[in-house]
């Protein structure tokens, strides 16, 4: 947004806005929530409601949950019409100082806005929910090992940014650089909203660092994004359907670490779904954890099912084998969203972490349909 915008591009702004206020207000339903939020406070003064401890803890979640939205929704709708009354008795006033400090507050506006539809788009059952990360580099040896890593490092840095913890769970370094596969766990608020965007295949051409003749290359990497899930979630897996192979781990680690057999990995016959773990010195810890990192692939994989089914849904824009963003470096630079249609020029801060904006593009491009 330019600072030196004129009334027509101003009001149109604010009609934009107040549209956009609507239509989240149609489905927030700010009545609704206020009704809801009286039941609640009704049933708590019910001197048994504090008897059933987990009852009274779901109704607590739920009362914030709403809370918090209602509040946003109302910020948000008052400050378009509150920006709204101020331009039209400047304007009749023809108070030029008032007009311009409206238009240097623009910005902030749409923002504010971007950011109610936002935690609206993250209020999905799973969205609040850890995610857990697996980056496998494609076919094409060093130069798609290194692509992993540079989107390893991508996300890191996007963690750190934002303030989600990462805990990784496996690391295999590759031959000549990079890394041949890596797992984490990004723990914070809405980790699994945002991280469920960078679900599929990420493109990378660029000149070849590891090519002498410095000729133009494409790697793939695939990403692949699941919710931590909490133990209220049953899913079953039967041993038939598993294999189980214990390695030894390798990386860094010290000596102890190569020494036993106590990487896990565990591959699911029906699915084809592969997960390893070298995190731990404990074999037994290793399994626990690729049992658990298995059981969210395969939550994840009937949520898709699910949104396959959902006609809103280009098939092309669901699951882990679909070509999701391209980052070109050479001979021009940019980087291009397929799902959102965007595409962003400062390759160099993307790489490093800042793809806020980009994830936001993608999930309001995706409700919009």
């Amino acid at each position: 947004m330019e600072k030196n915008l004129d009334s027509y591009e101003y009001n149109e702004l604010l009609k934009k806005l107040q549209t956009k206020v609507e239509n989240i207000g149609s489905i927030v339903k700010p009545e609704e929530i206020k009704a809801r939020l009286k039941e609640i406070e009704a049933t708590e003064q019910d001197p048994d409601f504090w008897q059933d401890i987990a009852r009274a803890g779901a109704l607590n979640k739920e009362k914030t949950k709403i809370s918090n939205m209602l509040a946003k929704f109302n910020d948000a709708n008052q400050a378009v019409s509150d920006a709204k009354e101020l331009f039209e008795l400047a304007n009749s006033e023809n108070d030029e100082e008032t007009i311009n400090s409206l238009f240097e507050d623009a910005k902030k506006l749409d923002e504010k806005i971007v950011n109610l539809e936002i935690s609206m788009l993250l209020s999905g059952e799973d969205d609040g929910k850890n995610a857990i990360v697996s980056i496998h580099p494609g076919a094409g040896g060093t130069e798609s090992n290194d692509w992993a890593s540079m989107l390893y490092r991508m996300y890191l840095r996007f963690c750190e940014r934002e303030g989600f913890k990462v805990e990784t769970l496996d690391f295999q370094e590759g031959e000549e650089a990079g890394l041949k596969d890596v797992s984490f766990i990004v723990k914070g608020e809405n980790a699994y909203g945002y991280f469920k965007a960078e679900n599929g295949i990420h493109r990378l051409v660029r000149t070849s660092p590891f090519d002498s003749a410095g000729r133009r290359h494409t790697s793939f990497s695939s990403v692949m994004v699941s919710p931590e899930l909490n133990d209220d979630i049953e899913i079953n897996i039967e041993e038939k359907d598993i294999r189980v192979d214990v390695f030894r781990a390798s990386g860094a680690g010290g000596q102890h670490i190569n020494k036993t057999e106590s990487a896990v990995r565990i591959t699911h016959i029906p699915t084809g779904i592969v997960v390893n773990c070298q995190n731990d010195r404990s074999q037994h810890k290793n399994k626990e954890t690729a049992m658990k990192v298995l059981k969210s692939r395969l939550y994840e994989l009937e949520l898709m099912k699910q949104r396959e089914k959902d006609e809103n849904a280009p098939k092309s824009e669901i699951g882990w084998g679909h070509q999701i963003r391209s980052y070109v470096l050479f001979p021009y630079q940019q980087v291009k969203d397929n799902r959102s249609g965007e595409a962003y020029s400062q390759t160099d801060a993307i790489l490093d972490g800042d793809i806020k904006s980009i994830i936001e593009g993608v999930l309001i491009s995706q409700a919009n349909r």
